[in-house]
């Protein structure tokens, strides 16, 4: 067999415009769940008792299934419940509910994190839960879970490649249809992964940066 990109080669148009439906749908998908898991850890810790039951039902079912079975549920099985999508939205619905589960939990982990005697302190001084909360645990928690926050955002990244499966015209959909059509799926899948590596590798740095330069304002565990 003989390696040959000229097939690839002949698609640079559609590569990038699949390329920039795949970074799209990840950085508004990653947004939306970050956005979303916040609410959603915040229901779980000061929410009444039901609200709290229905969000980490939620969690747990979201963290309990593959999220390919949780695309198939929502492409396939919405229509039946009233919810008929087309494949963009139902991909960038998917990925923010799926990341919003792991980042509620995240965010968990941060609050929890937050040293007591800061929130005495702040309580000792008059200030309101609405101000405890945005102005000393915020802060405090942002710094807490940056690196697994990261993480995450680099899950979410290569999750996409699954969103092929209910047809969004992203990067792997389009190497499929190629490695199909042209009967090169070495090639096909060597761009692929090439390109998730470069993305996830460009992902790590821009994380490690913003962790370096946001160090500084680290708050003391005492």
């Amino acid at each position: 067999m003989i390696i040959d990109f000229t097939h690839i080669i002949e698609q640079l148009p559609e590569l990038v415009r699949s390329i920039g439906v795949t970074c799209m749908i990840w950085l508004v998908g990653t947004v939306g769940a970050v956005v979303l898991g916040f609410f959603v850890t915040l229901g779980l810790r000061f929410g009444p008792w039901w609200l709290r039951w229905l969000l980490s039902t939620y969690v747990e079912i979201i963290r309990g299934t593959p999220f390919l079975i949780q695309l198939f549920l929502l492409y396939y099985g919405g229509p039946f419940i009233g919810i008929a999508l087309d494949p963009m939205p139902a991909g960038l619905l998917g990925v923010t509910v799926y990341g919003a589960a792991y980042f509620s939990e995240i965010f968990r982990a941060g609050f929890d994190a937050v040293p007591g005697g800061h929130v005495e302190a702040a309580q000792c001084l008059g200030l309101t839960r609405f101000q405890i909360i945005w102005r000393i645990q915020v802060p405090e928690m942002t710094m807490l879970v940056l690196p697994p926050a990261i993480n995450m955002t680099v899950i979410l990244l290569k999750e996409t490649a699954v969103l092929s499966i209910i047809t969004v015209p992203e990067l792997t959909f389009l190497m499929q249809a190629i490695g199909s059509q042209q009967y090169a799926f070495v090639e096909a899948m060597a761009v692929l992964a090439c390109f998730y590596w470069a993305m996830v590798s460009l992902a790590g740095r821009i994380g490690g940066f913003a962790e370096k330069r946001l160090s500084k304002y680290t708050f003391s565990h005492t």
